[in-house]
């Protein structure tokens, strides 16, 4: 297998409005019976960026989700491959990843044509396991659910670094728009935020990468990243009377090659989105990472910018997006309405401020831990 971009989309790619799915019930219906052979009983969108998921119950009894990948991205099946592998491994090793039903013939993939309104286009199906739990974006995000969101992010990226597969190199994604190695890609994107008061503040923070981030590259250690752990692709329920656990891990469509710390500055990122008190969720989420994997001084000292990086990232490619996508803003701009609020928050309070916030409640976080567990 090969692991080639689409030849036809120039790197660094946005997709098209036309290359997204738009699967009708019917058509629905019709994939969840030939491919798998079940009766669909009930069957309920679900949100989605590039792609179209659904909700399916079947009468045999079995809770799924169909997935349809957008057109452009079914054009790397090598990749999305991987991605699967990755969810199982991932489940093998004892964390709440969905995976994926092989069909009547025994794939876990299957690549179908469809008209959505642009003339026939291939599209890669899967059907993956229905997880339990309630998305953290419901859920009152307390210190405790942040720990374990640290904890969780840090123990994925360690996971998958004791997978193999011969194809891992597709991970790399040279250019791939969202991984924070590709920030100075969002230069050539930067005009969609002309009068935006967060224009400025974002090109500096761009400037700032190229000055503050390259440099110190080398010093980062490497992994996999899931690369998109925001607050509606983590689910959560209820363990014990006043705390929560992880049940689910969704979407693994940003797979790829990066460091550990770019997985904690996205997760950070993700969960003050939602958080009435967002300057104070790094500590916490911080702290549950270093339970796990402690943070070496360059990745240290590139964190907080790191997550300005992801919060630039967030406002200026859906605001491109919607200038390609303009019927699914409400969707596409979910995280950018809080987002720039945040991001002018972040850059006013200022590096040492934010540092000095993050890094005491990590401390307190981590030695309360030792005090209970000394206690137990």
């Amino acid at each position: 297998m090969s692991c080639d971009q689409p030849r036809n989309i120039p790197l660094p790619a946005m997709l098209a409005k036309e290359s997204k799915p738009n699967l009708s019930h019917s058509q629905v219906t019709e994939v969840i019976r030939r491919l798998y052979g079940l009766n669909a009983s009930v069957i309920r969108p679900l949100p989605s960026y590039d792609d179209q998921n659904f909700y399916v119950d079947s009468s045999e009894g079995g809770e799924y989700v169909l997935k349809v990948m957008n057109s452009t991205d079914s054009q790397n099946v090598t990749l999305m491959h991987l991605q699967t592998h990755s969810m199982n491994f991932l489940h093998q090793n004892g964390l709440p990843a969905q995976t994926a039903l092989p069909t009547l013939t025994g794939e876990l993939m299957s690549l179908k044509e469809f008209d959505c309104g642009f003339g026939k286009q291939k599209y890669l199906v899967r059907l993956l396991t229905y997880l339990p739990g309630t998305t953290i974006a419901k859920v009152t995000p307390s210190p405790q659910i942040l720990y374990e969101v640290g904890k969780m992010a840090a123990t994925l990226d360690t996971i998958l670094l004791q997978m193999e597969h011969p194809n891992i190199s597709c991970l790399q994604r040279e250019g791939f728009i969202w991984s924070l190695s590709s920030i100075p890609l969002l230069n050539q994107y930067l005009y969609v935020m002309d009068g935006n008061p967060a224009h400025k503040i974002i090109k500096a923070v761009l400037e700032q990468y190229d000055t503050q981030v390259v440099p110190k590259l080398s010093l980062f250690r490497k992994c996999i990243n899931h690369g998109d752990l925001n607050d509606h692709n983590l689910l959560m329920e209820p363990d014990g009377p006043s705390k929560y656990k992880m049940s689910g891990i969704l979407d693994f469509g940003d797979m790829s090659r990066g460091y550990f710390i770019f997985e904690l500055a996205i997760s950070i990122m993700y969960m003050m989105i939602e958080n009435p008190d967002p300057i104070n969720v790094g500590g916490p989420v911080l702290a549950g990472w270093e339970s796990v994997f402690r943070l070496n001084e360059a990745e240290r000292d590139c964190l907080y910018l790191l997550v300005l990086c992801r919060f630039c990232q967030s406002l200026v490619l859906a605001r491109y997006t919607v200038t390609q996508q303009p019927e699914n803003e409400e969707y596409l701009m979910t995280t950018a309405k809080t987002g720039l609020l945040h991001l002018c928050r972040l850059w006013e309070l200022g590096k040492e401020e934010v540092e000095r916030i993050w890094f005491q409640s990590d401390a307190q976080f981590r030695q309360s831990a030792v005090i209970d567990s000394n206690q137990s």
